[in-house]
């Protein structure tokens, strides 16, 4: 399939038909997926183009800079308890589209729904921690939590956590439909009395294919491309771009296999499972994958997380790769009995994550499995999870494989986890998490292959992006201001 992709963005590249952009004119952005949409986080999960929709015309209590720091947004400034227990927000005097100044009532009610039982926003599991949401006065609210949570900011400045109301947010930018899908985004005039907004250009945003996104930016026709994953990585390195134009977010979070079923049949057990998992040739994977600095990883967590310096590993691990698949075989000869395990594993589409596949399905054979790729809406015994962490919490990590959640669990790594959220302080809460982290280890309801990967394309007028371990971009500091 690979080499199609040539063919694809010289059509693309001919479809395009225009001069290059003037430089000064707005930047234009094209986030890899669907049209963008003002959508509500309570309800669907965002894609790349709408997530960079929201998070540019509706703010969060705070948001993320370029740097992928956490910087004022709705708050002007905040105040930690130094039990770590207390948020105290002070509002900045920002007002709704039609002029209404934005209460913190408003703001609570906003909160209360993201953290509401039924709410589908993906980060409704991360909010149990918080205890209460309450308005103190018309500016300041104050966020309780029933323990203390490292890099609580984090998760308020995603963009799931922003302030809308009726459709409409904050800004900083405004959005204006443009033909095809696109949204002009701008940053309007403050009143005289507030002062002049800093200045930012336009931004021209539009959410489409990978292929096309990058014969645009190949064109000129765009400054920037967001929400690359390894799945459509081959596309960017296929086209004419400058060598230094192709970045790598230095993002965290899971990249590898869940079990979709387990049952009574063999991967309802533990140790065939772990076979899966110990077959792995990991180095070749990821050098196969060719992502600068990405590791391969052998740990549900990530190192160093939350303080927990070494995630539990299987025992495994201490072993040269021939001998684990020789451990691998036999610990299913009991179990198959002579016969060959035949999987079912569902992929996403596109030409990286059929080079995974195949790399997954040859470490198997060695070890007496036969995979497949699943058929759309077919029933899949694993399923390939590609995901950013949005906080750095061993948490997020761990309730992705609870006993709700997923289809192979322990209920005592659960209990853990629940009692890692009640604790009354941070070693309490390591010692906690560090028993699920063992427990589902040992139960195996995750073959982890290393970090997700996002990659963007980024052309020299953008002097202000830089990557970050979240993958954020705001538009309005793609453009360093003049000196």
């Amino acid at each position: 399939m690979a080499h199609r992709l040539p063919t694809l963005l010289a059509l693309s590249l001919l479809a395009l038909a225009g001069c290059r952009k003037d430089e000064t004119g707005p930047v234009n952005v094209s986030a890899i997926g669907g049209a963008p949409r003002l959508a509500n986080p309570n309800r669907e999960r965002l894609d790349a183009p709408s997530a960079y929709l929201l998070e540019s015309v509706a703010q969060g209590l705070v948001r993320f800079d370029a740097t992928g720091d956490v910087a004022p947004g709705l708050a002007q400034s905040w105040i930690v308890s130094n039990d770590g227990l207390r948020y105290t927000f002070r509002l900045e005097r920002a007002k709704w589209p039609d002029g209404t100044p934005i209460t913190a009532e408003q703001v609570v009610v906003r909160l209360k729904a993201a953290a509401a039982p039924s709410s589908a926003n993906p980060l409704r599991p991360l909010l149990g921690a918080i205890d209460e949401i309450e308005t103190m006065t018309d500016e300041v609210l104050e966020i309780s939590l029933k323990s203390p949570r490292p890099n609580f900011l984090q998760l308020l400045a995603q963009p799931e956590m922003a302030i809308v109301r009726g459709g409409a947010g904050s800004g900083p930018f405004v959005a204006a439909p443009r033909d095809g899908g696109a949204f002009l985004l701008t940053v309007p005039h403050r009143d005289e009395e507030e002062g002049e907004a800093p200045a930012s250009p336009p931004v021209l945003l539009r959410g489409e294919a990978a292929a096309m996104a990058v014969a645009r930016f190949e064109a000129g026709e765009a400054q920037l491309v967001l929400g690359g994953t390894f799945g459509d990585l081959a596309v960017a390195r296929a086209a004419d771009v400058p060598r230094n134009s192709l970045t790598f977010d230095p993002v965290a979070g899971l990249f590898g296999l869940s079990f979709g079923r387990a049952g009574d049949g063999p991967l309802g057990k533990a140790e065939v499972r772990q076979a899966l998992a110990m077959a792995i040739d990991r180095p070749t994977l990821v050098a196969a994958l060719g992502v600068p600095g990405l590791q391969p990883r052998e740990s549900l967590l990530p190192a160093g997380i939350e303080g927990l310096a070494s995630p539990a590993a299987p025992a495994w691990t201490l072993s040269p790769l021939p001998a684990r698949r020789a451990a691998a075989v036999r610990a299913l000869a009991p179990i198959l009995k002579g016969k060959r395990l035949h999987i079912l594993v569902a992929m996403p589409e596109g030409p990286g994550w059929r080079l995974v596949f195949a790399l997954l399905r040859r470490d198997w054979a060695t070890i007496g499995v036969d995979a497949a790729r699943a058929r759309p809406n077919e029933a899949a015994d694993l399923h390939f999870i590609d995901e950013v962490a949005p906080i750095s919490l061993a948490s997020w990590y761990l309730r992705h494989f609870s006993c709700d959640a997923s289809a192979v669990c322990d209920p005592a790594a659960d209990q853990a986890m629940e009692a890692a959220r009640t604790a009354p302080d941070q070693d309490k809460r390591r010692e906690q998490l560090s028993i699920a982290d063992r427990t589902l280890a040992a139960a195996a309801p995750f073959i982890p292959l290393a970090a997700p990967v996002r990659w963007s394309l980024a052309g020299n007028r953008l002097a202000g992006f830089r990557p970050n371990v979240f993958g954020r971009h705001p538009a309005g500091e793609l453009v360093a201001s003049a000196p």
